[in-house]
């Protein structure tokens, strides 16, 4: 992925949502019999990533492992300054696991809500934990339907720390940037805690496989571009390998990374959601503050 640098000192561009499975950690209670899928390990993104055009990264545990964050800090300790981390807790988690989660490049706990059936943790655990994790300058980040997230609006603005929304809100793909899923995101942003990532292309799509297949991702263009216009300083961009969601129809890797040239022709501002913010966001020592 093609951005400008600001110098000899330029910050690495970051890939800010992954998620890594190995084999030698066993999947949680529900998947017994299960195993994990091949191909979907650190090593396995390292080799992928060359369309990105990325240094850093950000990985966000797996439904997979539960809330055994044990795969997750493996692959932080080997990427050692070049990675951090989003954890999936439950309330009972104590304060020496949380400290233990901060020294291995942990910056966020995740609530993956989205879909009922196989959510991990419940809505009610979030303020909670946010108190908990606030202090340690970490964030709260949601996977949400954009009726979610209109649902949910006062509790997620009165979070006491940052906010980061998954895959551009998933919006309702009505072909038009109003509603009360927009607003309550509008809401959010203006709060100045939320961040937004440029993610999941497929996931706001109308037509998925077409659009994996072709690269052309015209409704999600549409949310980025209004993103980008509204608060580029609050956006990051994730590719979102391995692209759990699209083990039948994946997209190209390469496309992922040309649609963003699109969203974003700016290379001023490509270069701020690519190296910038992620920097700031997720605590590297390099950031430039204001």
């Amino acid at each position: 992925m093609s951005v400008p640098g600001s110098g000899p000192q330029a910050l690495p561009a970051c890939d800010a949502h992954i998620h890594v499975l190995e084999a030698g950690f066993a999947p949680r209670g529900d998947w017994e019999g299960q195993t994990v899928p091949g191909g979907f390990g650190l090593d396995d993104y390292l080799r992928a990533r060359r369309p990105f055009g990325t240094q850093r990264v950000v990985i966000v545990q797996s439904k997979v492992y539960g809330t055994d964050n044990g795969c997750l800090a493996d692959a932080l300790d080997r990427l050692g300054g070049a990675g951090r981390g989003i954890a999936v807790v439950d309330s009972g988690i104590p304060d020496s696991e949380l400290r233990a989660l901060d020294k291995a490049g942990v910056r966020g706990l995740r609530f993956s809500l989205w879909n009922a059936a196989d959510s991990v943790v419940d809505v009610d655990m979030l303020e909670p934990l946010a108190r908990r994790v606030a202090d340690l300058g970490w964030h709260i980040q949601v996977h949400l339907m954009g009726e979610q997230i209109a649902g949910y609006a006062d509790r997620l603005d009165r979070l006491p720390c940052p906010l980061v929304i998954d895959h551009m809100a998933r919006l309702p793909l009505t072909g038009s940037m109003t509603g009360p899923a927009f607003d309550a995101l509008q809401r959010l942003l203006d709060n100045g805690r939320t961040w937004v990532k440029l993610s999941g292309a497929y996931l706001n799509a109308t037509d998925p496989e077409t659009a994996n297949r072709t690269g052309d991702y015209p409704e999600a263009a549409r949310v980025a571009r209004t993103l980008v216009a509204d608060a580029p300083n609050r956006l990051v961009w994730g590719s979102d390998w391995p692209h759990l969601t699209e083990l039948g129809r994946p997209p190209d890797d390469a496309a992922l990374a040309a649609a963003l040239r699109t969203w974003v022709p700016d290379l001023a501002v490509r270069d701020r959601i690519l190296r910038q913010n992620p920097a700031e966001l997720y605590g590297w020592d390099d950031a430039v503050q204001g």
